[in-house]
């Protein structure tokens, strides 16, 4: 049974992320799974720090984009979600190539939801770890 209560399509989230940091740094939705949000981010000059890796806070971009949507996806339309507190364990360097991240509900409360979010390379190591809370609060008029 999906926990999805918005439309999830893949086509509209990318559509939306467009002109946005999510587009800048090349993230891109890329499944939907009954309780899952997935999507790709390029591992190169756009997400790199200055030594030529993986800048954490590109991995964290990714996280809490996945986590926010994602949780928006998963409340009624008179509903939104905010970001509470992110936090990430970063566990493996990459220097290039794709890194997927993957969020999973860990609760979806009337008034709080928490989020993880795993991040692999494509070698499927698990490359940062991150949890996301989110303030379900009603939808500003």
């Amino acid at each position: 049974m999906s926990i999805w209560k918005k439309d999830s399509s893949l086509v509209r989230l990318n559509k939306i992320s467009e002109n946005t940091i999510i587009s800048l740094i090349g993230i891109e939705y890329t499944q939907i799974g009954d309780d899952y949000l997935q999507a790709t981010m390029p591992v190169d000059s756009r997400t790199h720090q200055p030594h030529g890796l993986l800048h954490g806070g590109a991995s964290v971009v990714l996280a809490e984009t996945l986590g926010s949507v994602a949780g928006n996806l998963a409340v009624a339309e008179n509903k939104v979600c905010v970001g509470l507190e992110v936090n990430a364990n970063h566990l493996r360097s990459e220097k290039s190539g794709i890194v997927t991240g993957r969020a999973t509900a860990i609760r979806l409360g009337r008034t709080v939801q928490v989020w993880q979010i795993d991040i692999k390379n494509e070698k499927q190591q698990l490359v940062c770890t991150s949890r996301l809370t989110l303030a379900v609060i009603d939808r500003p008029q």
